[in-house]
């Protein structure tokens, strides 16, 4: 690994990004309990996770010219300091219309880590091993996301919720002054981009240009995000309606994804590397689709559990190679750009699939429910399909096919 990711820069951003999915483990963890304990209604549980949906949603754009503006660096320690401050406030805030505008602030300064984060690996990585580098991000991220439920009980039975999410505050204070202590200022990017500029080369690129060429990494992470958002909403109940999965047993099954998600997303990364990054993200998606229809058929318990073990390994492990596969298709000095139209179809997802999800299920059925997802990920895999020459890696295919036959 050391070989292949020889810019200790890279490895800074995995151990931020470890403490910030640390961070967000344990409040995401507690955030429904404590609000369910305050007395909120779950229709206004609900709404507080739309407006943090809606934070990244409008704030995704503007991080680019941010990052122009004053640098990732400067831009990631700002989130993270500003989720710290949203995080530490949340627990002591007195109504709805106050932790609703912290949610907010939760969901715009989580958008700009993101952000700056993928920018700096994309700028930093090479162009043979960005969905390794990718991978590895999303594990380390992950890691935290595992860890921090785990740690959070124990932190309540010992202190309190309050405290809980303070040590949220901490950690992610801590990951802010990593970043700014030990980060270097200056990305290979951004140089570049200053570099060509100056050299009278092609300006950069629109928006719209930059969205055709990443489309297909935008398609991905907003089938991710409506995925996301509605299985952990509506799989526990509709297991639980249809299938006889008891609470306890419904509440190991999301441990199962990302045991799959961590086992497999660096694999899929080095695949990726060599094969070409959409051709396995159309594999997965195919593969993922029928894990997903698995839920319609299966009745026992073990074999749903593998089933989302392979859902995890697959689904989970597209979001790293799409974008890595953004990365490949957009000049360095448009990355920020591309990160902030990655994670605005993203956050698209994230609001547009628990309401939609909720509509179909009540008015027809989970089966319904579970069908529609299945559909929007086999529509993915069509998409991957007509949309192939956007890889360069099978441009390189048909060219080397060619030669051959010449």
């Amino acid at each position: 690994m050391l070989r292949r990711i020889p810019d200790r820069n890279i490895w800074l951003i995995y151990g931020a990004i470890f403490l910030l999915g640390l961070a967000y483990g344990i409040a995401i963890s507690l955030t429904a309990v404590f609000l369910n304990d305050r007395g909120f209604t779950k229709s206004d549980i609900g709404l507080l996770a739309s407006c943090f949906a809606l934070g990244i949603a409008l704030f995704s754009l503007p991080m680019d010219a941010l990052i122009r503006r004053f640098s990732a660096k400067t831009t990631l320690v700002f989130s993270l300091v500003g989720y710290a401050a949203a995080v530490g406030a949340f627990p002591f805030l007195p109504g709805f219309a106050a932790i609703a505008a912290v949610r907010f602030l939760d969901g715009a300064c989580s958008v700009g880590i993101w952000v700056s984060c993928e920018t700096i690996l994309l700028a930093r990585s090479d162009r043979e091993n960005k969905a390794f580098v990718t991978s590895l991000y999303a594990v380390s991220m992950a890691l935290g996301y595992v860890l921090g439920p785990l740690c959070a009980p124990y932190i309540v039975a010992f202190s309190s919720m309050q405290a809980a999410f303070l040590l949220s505050c901490v950690i992610s204070t801590v990951s802010a002054f990593l970043v700014l202590a030990r980060l270097d200022r200056d990305l290979p990017g951004a140089a570049h981009g200053e570099a060509a500029a100056a050299s009278g080369a092609e300006p950069p690129a629109t928006s719209a240009s930059i969205l055709w060429r990443i489309k297909t990494a935008c398609f991905a992470t907003f089938a991710y995000g409506y995925f996301q958002a509605s299985v952990v909403l509506f799989l526990p109940l509709y297991l639980m309606a249809s299938k006889g999965v008891t609470l306890d047993q419904t509440i190991r099954i999301p441990a199962f994804f990302a045991v799959g998600m961590l086992a497999f997303s660096n694999v899929a990364g080095r695949i990726g590397d060599r094969r070409g990054h959409l051709f396995l993200m159309r594999v997965l998606g195919a593969i993922g689709t029928l894990m997903v229809l698995g839920f319609v058929y299966l009745n026992r318990y073990d074999v749903m559990c593998a089933v989302v073990l392979v859902a995890g390994a697959t689904l989970a492990s597209i979001s790293p190679l799409s974008l890595a596969l953004q990365g490949v298709v957009t000049a360095p000095r448009d990355y920020s750009r591309a990160n902030s139209l990655y994670n605005v179809f993203y956050a698209a997802g994230m609001l547009l699939g628990p309401p939609l999800s909720s509509i179909i299920y009540e008015r027809l059925s989970g089966v319904a429910m579970i069908l529609h997802l299945a559909a929007l990920w086999a529509t993915f895999v069509v998409f991957t399909i007509v949309f192939a020459g956007d890889d360069p890696a099978a441009r390189r295919g048909e060219r080397g096919g060619l030669q051959a036959a010449a």
